[in-house]
């Protein structure tokens, strides 16, 4: 991920607990940043926009001021000085990094994050010529989710944590799993892949701790933390006959697009990249020369035949308005492409893309918020994992020596809510047995409600 690690001459500053966290901007990154945060932090929100700060001020209980989050002045007077941690999430790069600029100045001790779209600026923060702390492009996160997805293609959502040592991933049981795996109880199943851990079932948006008298039912959502080969074992039960994907249509050549083609392309995966726009398509053969650029509207039944577009094994729709992209992947399936992956703007279109049969959906905003937050939790959670919009979290957490599980084997543990999947162990993945005994200095991979989280920091 672009903000796992501190360009060189930078001091990484953590946040506390309860930090004054100092949010400017308040379009659909920096609301679901609010979502996720309003309940364990002193939040004030920046921005130019008194119609995106109303909704967020009747909602939250947080401060809302209406000013420019780009001039000091502004945030001076706004108390940015008592600031713990300033996030910058505007739609534009320059504005982000004028806030954090003066962010610095105003409170020189708190952590600095910006949003960008600008490759430029990734690469002068991984170069620590750019004074912020940490810098997270919407791109490349989404390319990452994607790029995560193709790797297991039945899962809906997955994330890696511990250098790729342990994967969670999130699965729907479809008519197609194992039938010995659906309507028994789990501790008659026998078919639960070593080196991992089923979390949760979602069943009606509902979590299910699955101990051993839970069942498994078409329609549910399975939450899995494991090994990446245990990860791929599960999706051979779910969805048997599933190969790995190595040939991808993208549509779309847009930044989005082209962030995620040349992220597929370094994992050796062919791409085929559809872009109406001539000078666009001709840039993106440029930069992009091991990958098939097609410049046409992508639309047409009979491009889609000439050019054997349903004889991929994938599509992913990034065009820049999501009826288009829902219309390219209704047209894909019809002429036989069996997974789909769109990524939307308007968080309203997701129901309807699962309505209508796409297998992934991708909210760029949503993983953009997803990697921001986790800097304003405990400072010993290194990596968070948001599923089904921030319902549910998965921690990667350190335990601390005072907390009350240590010493416990897994079976005394209380639940509470929370179910560990897996433990770091002195740059280890283990994947406990109940009679292993969780250790002070342990990293956990624990799941739980996204409500619950403040209360599995503590007690962990």
């Amino acid at each position: 991920m672009v903000a796992a690690s501190t360009p060189a001459g930078y001091r990484l500053v953590y946040p506390v607990p309860a930090v004054k966290v100092f949010l400017i901007g308040a379009g659909q990154v920096g609301s679901t940043i609010v979502e996720a945060l309003h309940g364990g932090h002193d939040l004030t929100v920046i921005d130019l926009d008194a119609a995106r700060l109303k909704p967020l001020a009747y909602r939250y209980d947080i401060a809302t001021i209406e000013a420019n989050g780009a001039s000091r002045r502004s945030l001076a007077d706004a108390g940015v000085a008592d600031a713990n941690l300033v996030i910058a999430c505007t739609s534009r790069d320059e504005a982000n990094l004028v806030a954090a600029t003066f962010a610095r100045i105003e409170a020189p001790n708190a952590t600095t994050v910006i949003r960008t779209s600008n490759t430029e600026y990734i690469e002068l923060w991984r170069e620590g010529r750019l004074d912020v702390d940490f810098v997270v492009s919407s791109e490349v996160e989404t390319a990452n989710a994607i790029t995560r997805v193709i790797r297991v293609p039945a899962a809906v959502q997955t994330d890696v944590f511990a250098d790729g040592q342990i994967q969670m991933v999130e699965y729907v049981v479809s008519s197609l799993a194992r039938p010995d795996l659906l309507g028994k109880p789990l501790r008659e199943c026998g078919l639960v892949p070593r080196d991992s851990r089923l979390v949760s079932i979602i069943r009606d948006g509902t979590m299910i701790i699955p101990r051993g008298d839970a069942v498994i039912a078409a329609g549910d959502r399975l939450v899995v933390i494991g090994s990446p080969t245990s990860a791929q074992a599960w999706g051979e039960l779910l969805s048997p006959g599933e190969s790995e994907i190595d040939d991808v249509v993208i549509f779309g050549g847009g930044q989005v697009g082209l962030a995620v083609a040349r992220a597929l392309l370094e994992k050796n995966v062919g791409v085929r990249l559809i872009e109406p726009n001539r000078d666009r398509a001709r840039r993106v053969a440029e930069d992009l020369p091991d990958a098939r650029v097609y410049q046409a509207n992508g639309l047409d039944p009979d491009f889609f035949e000439r050019e054997r577009i349903g004889k991929a094994q994938a599509a992913i729709f990034a065009m820049r308005e999501d009826a288009k992209n829902h219309y390219a992947a209704t047209l894909a399936r019809v002429n036989g492409i069996r997974f789909t992956i769109a990524i939307i703007h308007d968080a309203i279109a997701r129901e309807v893309y699962e309505h209508s049969g796409v297998d992934v959906i991708v909210n760029p905003r949503q993983v953009t918020a997803e990697e921001i937050v986790r800097f304003a939790h405990d400072p010993r959670t290194q990596q968070i994992s948001m599923i089904e919009n921030d319902r549910f979290e998965v921690l990667d957490i350190t335990t601390s020596p005072t907390s009350e599980y240590v010493g416990l084997t897994f079976r005394e543990m209380p639940i509470r809510g929370a179910v560990i999947g897996a433990v770091v162990r002195e740059g280890k993945a283990v994947f406990p047995h109940s009679d292993d005994v969780l250790l002070a200095g342990d990293r956990v991979i624990v799941f739980t409600e996204s409500a619950r989280v403040a209360d599995v920091e503590r007690v962990l």
